[in-house]
């Protein structure tokens, strides 16, 4: 199983060391987020300090930037990192949507479907010369002239991943996607019964071989040197199972194991205000449903038992009290390179 770290630097000026540590440390890819920060500039960053590593936005959000900007942002960091540029592209929700980004708001699943499909075409016409001429329900692109157009790359189109969580977006990403991309709040169960069969079966009203297209992500992982250090960092997991559970937008998840009253109650708790409270919802079988736990010398083999057959990669993003040594790291991330 292939492993990726998440860029945690809030420091632009950190991140191409950071990049470079990670990579030393035998990561297969990076991670750049977009929280509070782009997700583009960070990794232009760690391209020019790194070799062997996939860059990846996880995720980019789609909708508040045109197509085409987004075209020659990835286009520019494949060729800036030499091939090793993954696209990860999500929705968001509809309130960020439209009150964060002030971007109107329509039905996601079919707009992405659609922006997928335009950012190929264009990147199509850069590599091919042929006449830009895209027409779809959201988006429609007929005009590239010589001065804009950067032309062929010497590297192929970087890969297309997007996030989604309802079987609706998965079936997308099946149709036009490279790949999918986990939410944090999964289990191996809603992976088992809902993602994978969706993403199958949007690969076979495409006509492509669902065999080909990856999943990634792996829900929360704690660990820690022994148990009292695991049980530590639950309250903090709690929250933030919490806060994911109280967004309507993640109600599969939860319904899938039973959990959706918890969830109407946490988004009516989230409306109040009421954070601090929210994690005490979560109990003890709800942490275990979304959540590996495990000392550092079991929690790859714990995790590949739950995930093993169901990921081509794990998003190795840990909630420990302290860091583990560079050591204890590699053994870990090797654990888990071994394993499948």
């Amino acid at each position: 199983m292939r492993v990726t770290y998440r860029l945690a630097t809030e420091k632009l000026a950190s991140v191409a060391s950071e990049a470079a540590w990670a990579e030393g440390m035998g990561y297969d890819s990076l991670s750049a987020n977009e929280t509070a920060h782009d997700s583009f500039l960070p990794l232009a960053l760690a391209a020019t300090s790194t070799k062997r590593t996939i860059l990846e936005t996880r995720v980019a959000i789609a909708f508040p930037r045109s197509p085409m900007i987004t075209a020659y942002l990835a286009r520019d960091l494949q060729n800036l990192s030499e091939g090793r540029f993954r696209l990860g592209l999500g929705t968001q929700v509809k309130g960020h949507i439209m009150r964060r980004f002030s971007t109107e708001w329509e039905a996601p699943g079919p707009r992405l479907r659609d922006y997928v499909k335009s950012l190929k075409a264009i990147w199509h016409g850069w590599q091919t010369g042929d006449k830009l001429d895209y027409h779809g329900d959201s988006y429609n692109f007929s005009l590239m002239t010589p001065f804009f157009d950067p032309g062929p790359s010497d590297f192929p189109m970087p890969e297309v991943y997007t996030a989604a969580v309802n079987a609706y977006n998965c079936q997308v990403s099946g149709e036009v996607s490279d790949g999918l991309m986990l939410h944090s709040l999964t289990s191996p169960e809603y992976v088992r019964k809902v993602v994978r069969p969706s993403l199958e079966k949007g690969a076979q009203k495409a006509g492509r071989d669902g065999r080909t297209l990856k999943v990634t992500g792996g829900g929360f992982i704690i660990t820690g040197p022994n148990k009292s250090s695991i049980v530590a960092m639950q309250a903090e997991v709690r929250r933030r199972i919490a806060f994911y559970a109280s967004t309507r937008s993640y109600f599969p998840v939860l319904e899938a194991h039973g959990y959706l009253e918890i969830g109407q109650v946490l988004h009516e708790m989230s409306l109040k205000g009421q954070w601090a409270e929210m994690g005490e919802l979560v109990s003890d079988e709800m942490l275990d449903a979304f959540c590996v736990s495990g000392e550092y010398d079991e929690i790859a083999d714990k995790f590949v038992d739950r995930y093993g057959g169901l990921l081509d990669e794990v998003s190795f993003s840990l909630y420990c009290e302290k860091k583990p040594d560079e050591t204890q790291m590699r053994k870990m991330i090797h654990r888990l390179q071994e394993l499948d």
